[in-house]
């Protein structure tokens, strides 16, 4: 299974010097760690950003990495705003043999009341049973690329 880093709200960190979310490194080993996954693994970091700041030359990479990855299932962390977007991407791209399953968290990973793990497990668990395809993952529900959108009002992914 591949894993890959892209950044969002589950890999910021608390800047104590001013108050800010910034990036730093991201936390994927440590949740791997503390989950107690056994499912062989490689992780490989594209980029830590905000999905707000990602442009479509970052999607571009997203997808390459995707189109280029020996793996079969690949799991991409990504912030929640523009996920849908980076999905429809990797779709345009996809070898019809793989399944790719995108996650994000609505609070940082380094926050006691993160949903990251909880969304992490989601994602690795169904990139595993999944048909060939593209999905997100969010707090206990999967989501076809297609059918999904972020309901910016009430914090949560609904089927569109």
């Amino acid at each position: 299974m591949k894993i890959l880093i892209t950044g969002g709200t589950l890999d910021k960190q608390y800047n104590p010097l001013d108050g800010t979310l910034i990036f730093n490194e991201s936390s994927i080993h440590e949740m791997l760690e503390q989950s107690r996954n056994t499912v062989e693994t490689e992780v490989t970091a594209l980029m830590l950003k905000d999905s707000l700041d990602m442009t479509e030359d970052d999607r571009h990479s997203i997808s390459q990495a995707c189109y280029d990855a020996n793996d079969k299932q690949i799991i991409i962390t990504h912030g929640t705003d523009t996920m849908v977007e980076t999905a429809h991407a990797i779709a345009s791209n996809l070898a019809a043999d793989k399944t790719v399953v995108l996650l994000g968290a609505m609070v940082p990973y380094q926050f006691k009341q993160s949903d990251a793990l909880f969304n992490l497990g989601c994602a690795m668990a169904a990139v595993q049973i999944l048909p060939s395809g593209v999905y997100i993952t969010m707090n206990g529900q999967v989501f076809d690329y297609r059918e999904v959108q972020k309901n910016r009002a009430i914090g949560q992914f609904v089927k569109s």
